[in-house]
């Protein structure tokens, strides 16, 4: 088990460790002027997004690179890495919430698990609000500041929210939500939430498939119809996703790394690596 830091972790959603709030809001502006020296790579341990009203520069999200544009809006769960290049003209709103808010609040604590935006798939987390969409999304998140202000009920800051996030559905998710079959739909969602717990210990498509009950094929043919890609080529993404991670950290030398991800040595890593990357994990890390 590695020991020594890796990535650093804000682990506040005020980014104010004097300050255990469990929601945050700000202005843009004013959220990256607090932040500006916050341009290192570094996680969140709660959710974060952000919708631009206007600026330019972009940001990068485990280790994509995003163009900002206006209405733009991304979503970040715990756990991916984040940096920024901001030009200064920047301006919307950025809100952080706690991975439990809604959990003392809802029947259902796994509730958010339904939307795709909050689940931290890089397919599903960043795009632009369409125009109808707009003015009833910034209006909900003047509200949220105005409840805060004026110190008005937790709960009815949470009924804001939630209806932010449903509203968001509602322009982005529709279509997804109903193309296919449910339970297809149910399957492909049960095997990312197994990788993302297992991807570490357990690397083949076939065990995966036993624990969701269907054939290894089966698997195969739900993965691609819904992203174009194989049980596999999802489980190694996910572990070349962690080990660029954890490159990130010059602290951590390969053999950690690789131990770590559980490989059996150095030179399998580095073969993996470098296949479904492009670059061996040393080549990579002098890139970054």
């Amino acid at each position: 088990m590695i020991r020594k830091n890796t990535i650093p972790i804000l682990d506040s959603c005020s980014i104010d460790l004097n300050n255990n709030t469990t929601l945050h809001i700000d202005d843009l502006k004013t959220y990256i002027i607090k932040h500006q020296d916050m341009v290192f790579p570094h996680k969140h341990n709660f959710f974060h997004f952000v919708l631009f009203t206007q600026g330019s520069g972009e940001h990068i999200i485990d280790f994509n690179q995003y163009k900002i544009e206006p209405y733009q809006i991304y979503f970040m769960v715990p756990g991916q890495v984040h940096t920024w290049n901001f030009v200064g003209d920047e301006a919307g709103y950025v809100v952080n919430f706690s991975i439990d808010y809604f959990q003392s609040f809802l029947l259902r604590t796994d509730y958010l698990e339904r939307f795709s935006f909050l689940q931290g798939k890089i397919e599903h987390l960043i795009f632009v609000l369409a125009d109808q969409y707009r003015n009833q999304a910034t209006a909900i998140l003047d509200q949220i500041i105005f409840a805060k202000t004026e110190r008005l009920s937790e709960d009815y800051i949470r009924t804001l929210l939630l209806q932010f996030i449903l509203f968001i559905s509602i322009g982005t998710e529709k279509e997804h939500l109903e193309k296919g079959n449910p339970y297809n739909h149910k399957i492909f969602n049960s095997f990312q939430q197994l990788v993302e717990q297992q991807f570490k210990a357990t690397k083949l498509p076939s065990i995966y498939a036993d624990q969701l009950f269907i054939t290894p094929n089966h698997l195969n043919a739900i993965c691609k119809s819904y992203i174009g890609q194989s049980a596999g080529e999802i489980i190694r993404n996910r572990i070349v996703l962690e080990a660029k991670r954890l490159l990130v950290n010059r602290n951590l030398n390969i053999t950690e790394i690789a131990d770590e991800l559980q490989f059996k040595d150095n030179s399998y890593f580095t073969k993996f690596f470098k296949k479904s990357a492009g670059l061996t994990p040393e080549e990579f890390r002098k890139q970054l």
